[in-house]
């Protein structure tokens, strides 16, 4: 699996690196790119569409982006600064463990650009915490702190 590196920050990465470094996929893919990457830091992107398969169901008429999936691509956001940080090791999945302090503010719909910043709070591997944040237009959308866990990935 590919790593972005922390000396990328200079140039957004663009889907195609996110596909190399994440194992997730279409549809459940939530990253679409990464506007910056530093050592511990990491800002994200995810471009909210009318043509989303969960806006079928939640809700007809009245499309709402369901909160776990912003916490997921929250969690996605946070594996990536994590995959920078271990780019030497083995490959590595990380595999989310706990969700804490967990605040939905406002209501994500067809057409916003989810932002998303994750820094990290504490590090003691495999154990990993950080701390993350979704904005829409500068409004806080979700808040959470992520627990993680790493693991070495199987070969296929």
């Amino acid at each position: 699996m590919a790593k972005l590196s922390a000396g990328e920050n200079s140039q957004a990465a663009d889907l195609q690196r996110v596909l190399e470094v994440l194992p997730h996929r279409y549809p459940f893919l939530l990253v679409d790119r990464v506007l910056e990457l530093e050592k511990g830091r990491v800002v994200t992107i995810k471009n909210v569409t009318f043509n989303e398969a969960f806006f079928q169901g939640h809700f007809p008429g009245r499309p709402v982006m369901p909160g776990v999936l912003i916490l997921e691509a929250m969690a996605q956001s946070a594996a990536i600064l994590a995959l920078s940080e271990v780019q030497n090791d083995a490959p590595r999945l990380f595999m989310l463990t706990g969700l804490d302090k967990v605040r939905l503010r406002r209501r994500v719909i067809p057409g916003d650009q989810i932002k998303i910043e994750v820094s990290l709070i504490k590090v003691h591997r495999p154990l990993w915490r950080m701390q993350a944040t979704a904005t829409v237009d500068g409004g806080l959308t979700a808040e959470a702190e992520l627990s993680a866990m790493e693991v070495e990935e199987q070969a296929k």
